[in-house]
């Protein structure tokens, strides 16, 4: 975290003075929070060089700035990002378009962001920016949850599987000593030996439809895809991923785990009770923090309730629900336009890039 306090610093003694002086116009607030975002993440440093053969393509990398500065602003589409970047001098060059006649058309920008979602470019630049500013903190308590993301596509229809017809058995009681087939391993279950790309493999992403029971104990229903975090106290995003809208939390919860331990030291992770499964709690343990995960009351269940130090701590837990509040009314969370996991997942993902540097500077200012 000692780092973000150096490049606090350079933002304000050397990047700010040399903006004023050479830009057309004073910078405003939300100009410098973008600036200062756009040094933090360095997002150009992960668009790798054009290609030469061929037709010359359009600046790549101010192209992906400008995507950041669509999240920032909270843009809902394309077509509003390029009247701000043709009518505000300071973003268009904010971004890296020199002049007016840089700016490309809205095709140009959607043939980038299609490229972008492909690559996984924004998957590299959250793992490189957790790994620098927080590869070596020690994390207290890592929260897990998922929200819905509501997508204007349509949702496939389920396809429905052929009945098998059940074998058949012999009248009377099962001879003595046969045992009846095994059953098939569940998700869980075949987790604990798979690896997270593995396993996420094997995970739904298509747009579904999607059914979560609020705080209220009210049921609603969206068409879209589900956004699952981890987030640490601080408010910084640790992992992510993007499903499909039906996908239960617990069934990401084992990958995401390992994912995150990857990437940094914690000690406890908090769940609500839609993570209450003996195979996550194992797998918790195993990476060598403390499950914290609040029960789910089934039947005939006799487990004592949490500890009122666990319950102390699962109070913490809220840190997501911040986090995903912000997203979605700050950084473009409601705003997906675009269609398909691959560009939803992209689109999010450029809001929790911005989020992440916006609540690293929180938290040296």
């Amino acid at each position: 975290m000692h780092t973000i306090a150096g490049i606090w610093n350079r933002i304000q003694d050397t990047l700010f003075p040399h903006l004023q002086a050479h830009l057309p116009q004073p910078l405003t607030a939300k100009e410098e929070q973008l600036a200062a975002i756009l040094e933090i993440v360095r997002i150009e440093e992960f668009v790798g060089l054009p290609n030469w053969r061929g037709r010359p393509q359009a600046d790549r990398q101010a192209l992906a700035r400008a995507f950041l500065a669509k999240a920032v602003y909270n843009l809902p589409t394309t077509k509003a990002l390029l009247e701000a970047l043709r009518a505000e001098p300071n973003l268009r060059r904010l971004c890296g378009f020199e002049r007016l006649d840089q700016v490309g058309s809205e095709a140009t920008f959607s043939r980038a962001f299609d490229q972008f979602a492909t690559r996984g470019l924004l998957e590299r630049v959250h793992q490189a920016l957790v790994q620098q500013h927080l590869g070596e903190e020690l994390i207290g308590h890592i929260s897990r949850d998922s929200t819905e993301v509501e997508a204007r596509e349509k949702a496939p229809r389920k396809p429905q599987p052929q009945p098998e017809a059940p074998p058949r058995r012999g009248r009377g009681r099962p001879r003595k000593g046969t045992e009846p087939p095994p059953q098939p391993p569940t998700r869980l279950e075949q987790q604990l030996t798979q690896t997270p790309e593995q396993a996420l493999a094997e995970v739904p992403t298509a747009c579904a439809w999607g059914a979560k029971r609020d705080a209220k104990g009210c049921q609603h229903f969206w068409k879209g895809y589900k956004f699952h975090t981890d987030v640490m106290d601080a408010g910084l995003p640790l992992t992510a991923l993007t499903t499909a809208a039906n996908v239960h939390d617990s069934q990401v919860a084992i990958p995401l785990a390992r994912r995150t331990a990857g990437r940094v030291t914690g000690l406890y992770e908090l769940m609500d009770s839609a993570y209450d499964a003996a195979l996550i709690q194992q797998v918790v343990r195993q990476l060598g923090h403390v499950p914290i995960i609040a029960r789910n009351r089934r039947r005939g269940d006799q487990r004592p309730p949490l500890e009122p130090a666990s319950q102390q701590r699962f109070k913490e837990r809220t840190v997501v629900e911040r986090f995903y509040a912000r997203l979605k009314d700050e950084f473009g969370g409601r705003q997906v336009r675009v269609r398909g996991h691959a560009k939803v997942h992209a689109h999010l993902m450029f809001g929790l890039v911005a989020l992440f540097a916006d609540q690293l500077l929180k938290l040296v200012t």
